[in-house]
């Protein structure tokens, strides 16, 4: 039986330091029917020589060079040329684990899932912590799902991209890319407007994601007190409408509403 193409898209922007150990944790997994697509976002380092270099040994690994915009145009331009069942995404600071893509899209295909998401790795430095809110296996419908989000919305576990399985027929159907005009919480945007159209989810208490925990990282730079706010203000009313449209909103205004106060955390 043929395995389904998963297309795996990493954004980056001067990680020379750290892409070496993200592309070789994406090529030696157990799953190898796989499209990786590099992109590089105007990076002054040494991170394109890196892409090429492993484009010209692997032909599964395709770079795409672009002028600096942000990751969402990265991410973006990696969807509009991808071609698998299924989209994954990995930040180039990161890693993943050997058995990531294989587990997510078995989930996937046992249970006719729409989306996949998973446990993950927290590393601070030296210390590594497994990260996740729901804790057993589950197949649960979209109602179900958000259920779950309300508890915690702003966990990493749910905002994030990088810790999730997306088809692709479902996000072009619907025209869904990452949104140009926030430099913050892009992603959760994106999983709200995903979860629209998902049907049913899949939960795996496993962690498949080491994410690197960095002070300087994009959304350390861009989330001050004002941008935060404004920001929050804007993705509140797909969140809120997430939930009307589902019928939960009436009986869980306390907790939803619970959105625009919480800070944004990885669990810590």
């Amino acid at each position: 039986m043929q395995l389904p193409l998963v297309s795996i898209i990493v954004p980056i922007h001067n990680s020379e330091k750290t892409l070496n150990r993200c592309i070789d944790s994406i090529l030696n997994q157990d799953y190898q029917e796989l499209e990786v697509f590099l992109v590089d976002d105007g990076s002054g380092d040494g991170s394109l020589a890196i892409c090429r270099d492993y484009a010209k040994r692997d032909a599964r690994v395709k770079v795409i060079r672009k002028e600096q915009s942000g990751v969402s145009d990265a991410r973006n331009l990696a969807m509009d040329q991808a071609e698998g069942k299924y989209l994954q995404f990995v930040d180039s600071d990161d890693w993943i684990t050997t058995d990531a893509t294989r587990m997510m899209v078995s989930a996937a295909e046992y249970g006719s899932c729409d989306m996949v998401i998973t446990h993950f790795f927290r590393v601070n430095h030296d210390k590594i912590r497994r990260k996740g809110h729901i804790k057993e296996y589950e197949i649960m419908t979209r109602k179900g799902f958000a259920e779950h989000m309300m508890e915690k919305p702003a966990n990493f576990y749910y905002g994030v991209m990088w810790n999730k399985l997306y088809r692709r027929d479902i996000l072009n159907a619907y025209k869904l890319r990452c949104s140009r005009e926030l430099n913050w919480c892009e992603d959760f945007l994106f999983n709200l407007q995903y979860l629209c159209y998902a049907e049913r989810i899949c939960a795996l208490p496993y962690p498949t994601y080491y994410y690197v925990k960095t002070k300087n990282s994009l959304v350390a730079k861009e989330a001050t007190m004002k941008n935060t706010i404004q920001t929050k203000k804007f993705i509140f009313t797909y969140y809120k409408e997430l939930y009307e449209n589902i019928d939960l909103y009436e009986e869980n205004k306390g907790k939803i509403n619970r959105f625009l106060v919480s800070i944004a955390s990885d669990g810590h």
